[in-house]
C-alpha cells in the first residue's frame, strides 16, 4: 500500500468516473467498490459508495457521498505524454461526453476534474539553459489550448 493516496469527493459518480479512467489509461482497473453499511452524515446505509482504483498503477480512492465541494483548479493531475499521438488520445478521451478544453493544455472532464495533458518535453523547454528558447517556447504554450509539440518545438528553436 502506498503511504499517500489521493481520494477524490463525487457527489454521485465515483464508480462511474473510476470505470471511465481505467478504461482510459493503460495499467488501470477498479479494484473494489463498497457501500457503507451504515448511516453516515452523507446518507442512509447503502447511499454512500467508496470506489478504490488504479491508474498507470498509481492508487487512488473515490467516493460517491453527495454535493460538498466542486472539483476546482487548485487540484488538477498531470499526464506527461511521449508524443503527440498519446497527447491528442488522452485529450480527446477526456473530453468526451462533455468535458471541456483550458489554456495551456488543461481541461475538466465530464466530471468537473482537472487534468493536464502535456509533453514530457514541456518542462525541460521551460527550463533551458538558453533563456530565449525558454521565453519562446513557454509564450507558444501560453497561446495554445490543446498543446502541439512541432509548434513547441518550432517555438524553442526560433523558427
Amino acid at each position: 500500500m502506498q503511504k499517500i493516496t489521493p481520494f477524490l469527493w463525487y457527489a454521485t459518480e465515483a464508480e462511474e468516473a473510476a470505470r471511465f479512467y481505467a478504461s482510459v489509461f493503460p495499467d488501470s482497473r477498479v479494484e473494489r467498490v463498497v457501500a457503507m453499511p451504515s448511516e453516515s452524515p452523507s446518507g442512509p446505509p447503502g447511499s454512500v459508495k467508496v470506489v478504490d482504483f488504479v491508474l498507470f498503477g498509481q492508487a487512488f480512492t473515490a467516493m460517491s457521498a453527495g454535493p460538498l465541494d466542486p472539483f476546482n483548479h487548485a487540484v488538477s493531475f498531470v499526464v506527461n505524454c511521449d508524443d503527440q499521438a498519446e497527447i491528442d488520445r488522452y485529450w480527446n478521451a477526456l473530453l468526451g461526453n462533455g468535458g471541456a478544453p483550458e489554456q495551456c493544455g488543461w481541461l475538466k472532464d465530464r466530471y468537473g476534474l482537472s487534468w493536464q495533458i502535456v509533453p514530457k518535453m514541456l518542462a525541460e523547454m521551460m527550463s533551458s539553459t538558453d533563456p530565449a528558447a525558454a521565453k519562446r517556447a513557454t509564450d507558444a504554450m501560453l497561446k495554445m489550448v490543446k498543446i502541439d509539440i512541432a509548434g513547441l518545438q518550432a517555438a524553442y528553436d526560433g523558427r
